[in-house]
């Protein structure tokens, strides 16, 4: 890694845990150096984090005013808009409750929550998933009624627009893709079940037990991973969920469930990067056994950031959805060693959700 890039990380651990810098060596950096690295905070989507890791250096070591000023705007608007996001979300939940629908809320703010600063992570979209599929289409017809100009893509998830906020609506809980293990990821979540959290105004909400949560974003992460990428953000709400949620889960209990999910290699990869880069505590892993080198996810995460949105040639909106079919193609190819080194039955079915187009 450049030293920019092991700056970055060292900002971020000290942001991510609210502690102090555990290593200066790699200071002071250059105006260059601290531009680059602000940059990079922005298309890894951990902006306002990494300024908070910032207030834990010397003062001779900070960048230069006019940055650092810049910095906190950005980090301000992080706030507002997160601030925005949970009225709306409760806005949303409140319009479903009230016509007897019931959604769950995976990943967003039901994980940011399990920061230290909730509104220092970056919030993108309104993720629901429905626990049947009367309830899946009970809110499909109620959107569909609000004239809120609803797409349906290829894997039947449904997208829309809520007072300027994407919403998607998804037909499973657990982004899994074998089809021989779907039964036995309706049996895990029948068996775990959701927990409920209170919104703003006292508004309550579905979300994943804590078994679920974690499974969830595990799967997630791997989706991005074998595709376009992932970027530090969604590797950061794993790392806060595993330290904030690591007292309501069984070790055994998740390892056995890795096992029959055949993602033994992936969770030890996922745990030594949690460890090695974003100082998770080795005792707050979901079951302590990691990789001897998470070098492989580190480069994905380089190579794109936020969901490999800055690989050169990712066209965000593909001129037909041939060409975007074909340069998910490339880029899982481009990922097809690591997919079928840490999972690779998983790793053939999303492939070939992805040729369908069924993977966003």
């Amino acid at each position: 890694m450049s030293r920019v890039h092991t700056a970055l990380l060292v900002l971020l651990r000290a942001g991510l845990w609210e502690r102090k810098i555990e290593e200066l060596s790699c200071f002071p950096l250059s105006a260059g150096e601290w531009k680059s690295l602000y940059l990079l905070s922005r298309q890894q989507t951990v902006t306002g984090i990494v300024f908070q890791g910032i207030q834990h250096l010397p003062e001779d070591f900070l960048p230069a005013d006019e940055l650092l000023v810049r910095w906190m705007a950005e980090t301000d608007a992080i706030e507002r808009k997160n601030m925005q996001m949970n009225r709306i979300l409760e806005s949303l939940v409140k319009w479903f409750a009230e016509r007897g629908v019931q959604p769950v809320l995976q990943k967003g703010q039901g994980v940011a929550r399990l920061y230290e600063n909730p509104l220092l992570r970056e919030c993108g979209d309104i993720d629901f998933y429905f626990d049947s599929r009367q309830m899946f289409e009970n809110a499909f017809s109620l959107v569909h009624q609000g004239n809120l100009q609803e797409k349906v893509h290829a894997d039947q998830s449904v997208v829309y627009t809520w007072k300027g906020v994407e919403v998607e609506h998804h037909i499973r809980l657990l982004d899994l893709h074998n089809p021989f293990l779907q039964r036995y990821a309706k049996e895990l979540e029948q068996k775990y079940g959701y927990d409920r959290m209170s919104l703003e105004k006292g508004q309550e909400v579905k979300i994943p037990s804590p078994v679920l949560n974690l499974l969830l974003q595990s799967l997630h992460i791997l989706k991005h991973a074998l595709g376009w990428g992932v970027g530090l953000r969604q590797l950061c709400d794993m790392a806060r969920s595993c330290y904030k949620l690591h007292d309501e889960v069984e070790s055994e209990e998740i390892k056995k469930i890795t096992l029959k999910l055949g993602m033994s290699r992936w969770h030890r990869l996922l745990h030594a990067f949690l460890v090695e880069h974003l100082g998770l505590p080795v005792a707050y892993l979901p079951y302590q056994e990691v990789a001897s080198d998470s070098s492989p996810l580190l480069d994905i995460v380089w190579r794109g950031g936020n969901f490999g949105q800055h690989v050169a040639g990712h066209q965000r909106k593909a001129q037909s959805p041939l060409a975007g079919k074909w340069q998910t193609a490339c880029a899982f190819q481009r990922n097809a060693c690591f997919a079928f080194h840490y999972a690779p039955k998983e790793g053939f079915w999303v492939f070939s959700s992805l040729l369908k187009g069924q993977v966003k």
